[in-house]
């Protein structure tokens, strides 16, 4: 008889594999979204039409990583604002933990709370552990027209706002705006 103990990390593989739907490509059009900020507001994708967005996903609110990630698009916001450009953080954290987070570290941008996981499942990027489930860290950047301009699948914190605002300054100087 086997051992029990030899099948746990595949026991492990299989739990860690969860159903997502297909991540949208380059040309797609974004999935829609209706989510509440730290402030109990809504955002829905259309209200910024026309505005290039970096909509970026992360695993929880005040964690090292993330920590590290959203003070970077923080001290780059100015950048972002000056071309016209929208960050908004994504994870399955509530509102109060968005409010919290936001708070210690004066992040000046929405921080939207997707508790019930259906866009970070629209976007592909849901991952769970039995009953616990996270966002996976990855960015859409999303053109003015709505549709995705570039995915990040790999994601380093320290980095990924310069990364991110370079990008969007390379697309907006191709697109000649």
């Amino acid at each position: 008889m086997r051992n029990p103990l030899t099948l746990l990390p595949l026991v492990l593989l299989t739990v860690a594999a969860s159903p997502t739907l297909a991540q949208p490509e380059a040309g797609d059009e974004a999935p829609g979204f209706r989510l509440q900020d730290q402030n109990g507001e809504w955002h829905t994708l259309g209200d910024y039409r026309g505005k290039w967005i970096t909509l970026y996903f992360y695993p929880k609110d005040d964690t090292p990583g993330c920590t590290t990630e959203a003070c970077a698009f923080r001290d780059n916001i100015f950048a972002f604002d000056r071309i016209g450009a929208v960050v908004l953080g994504v994870s399955l954290d509530d509102v109060e933990s968005h409010a919290q987070f936001a708070e210690k570290y004066s992040l000046p941008f929405p921080l939207l709370a997707d508790s019930g996981s259906d866009t970070a499942r629209a976007y592909g990027v849901l991952s769970s552990m039995g009953s616990f489930k996270m966002a996976k860290r990855e960015t859409f950047l999303i053109d003015p027209q709505g549709r995705i301009a570039k995915h990040y699948a790999k994601v380093s914190p320290a980095n990924h706002s310069e990364e991110v605002l370079g990008d969007i300054e390379t697309l907006m100087a191709a697109a000649g705006d």
